[in-house]
């Protein structure tokens, strides 16, 4: 497994934001994390990522646990993750984003051919096509063309799992569809994807397996073909649904 969390728990004085939460995502799979606002959805992915230590549990990669205390750690590791501000700069053209604080040097100078080059191999690789020019600014980009580059500059460092924080949020239609395709193609080219959203059409759409957070804890985690929406919005909202999640048993009744 490529990412298994076991029993992950994460303290903010005497508030339990995460408690004893289980949760794997293996290469080649699309696990769409879900649940209500203060669900403990962003301090888990701060957790994976090493922004947080955690309290209590473990994290592995590659079936080996590790000590993540930093995103330098995680980045080792091979997570990259792109938080929904995107962290790009308006006045950089697309090379000069996807390198920044990585810069390939030539002497004692920037080596621009090899990154420019670098750059469109990777954008090449992820068949995207709506980003011609790879030295305009990212300013001049759409929500889409932005969402595309945050999400190459995270692939572009041989990572293995990426996670996406909202990614759609403020995309109309058309650019949705595009960064959904996106994802799909980093599953199929084996990586992990943690894609983290309240829209369902969404999750729905790309998803193998939906994880459902509730109250800091682990509701349940299904296999998207076999779930409903309606099962889906039951969990995050009540932390069960039928004989799934917290507090059912195999035989429907709830304790």
């Amino acid at each position: 497994m490529l990412l298994e969390l076991t029993g992950l728990s994460k303290r903010f004085g005497p508030v339990e934001v995460l408690s004893d939460v289980d949760l794997s995502i293996d290469a080649g799979e699309v696990c769409a994390l879900v649940g209500d606002n203060g669900a403990g959805k962003s301090t888990l992915v701060k957790c994976v990522a090493g922004i947080h230590a955690i309290d209590g549990g473990s994290i592995s990669v590659n079936d080996e646990v590790r000590a993540i205390s930093g995103p330098r750690d995680a980045a080792a590791l091979g997570i990259e993750v792109v938080y929904q501000d995107l962290a790009l700069c308006d006045n950089l053209d697309v090379v000069e984003n996807l390198f920044l604080g990585r810069e390939k040097v030539r002497g004692l100078v920037l080596d621009d051919d090899a990154m420019e080059q670098l750059a469109a191999e990777t954008l090449s690789s992820l068949a995207v096509r709506t980003i011609r020019n790879l030295r305009q600014p990212v300013a001049s980009l759409s929500g889409g063309q932005r969402q595309t580059v945050a999400i190459a500059k995270a692939v572009l460092w041989n990572s293995r799992l990426v996670i996406l924080d909202e990614p759609t949020a403020a995309l109309g239609v058309a650019q949705t569809r595009q960064v959904l395709e996106l994802i799909r193609r980093l599953a199929d080219q084996g990586l992990a994807v943690l894609y983290i959203s309240h829209n369902l059409n969404d999750v729905f759409a790309v998803a193998d397996r939906i994880a459902a957070l509730y109250l800091g804890r682990m509701a349940a985690v299904l296999d998207a073909a076999d779930a409903t929406q309606s099962q889906v919005v039951e969990l995050i909202t009540s932390g069960r649904s039928g004989t799934l999640g917290l507090g059912a048993d195999t035989n429907g009744a709830r304790t």
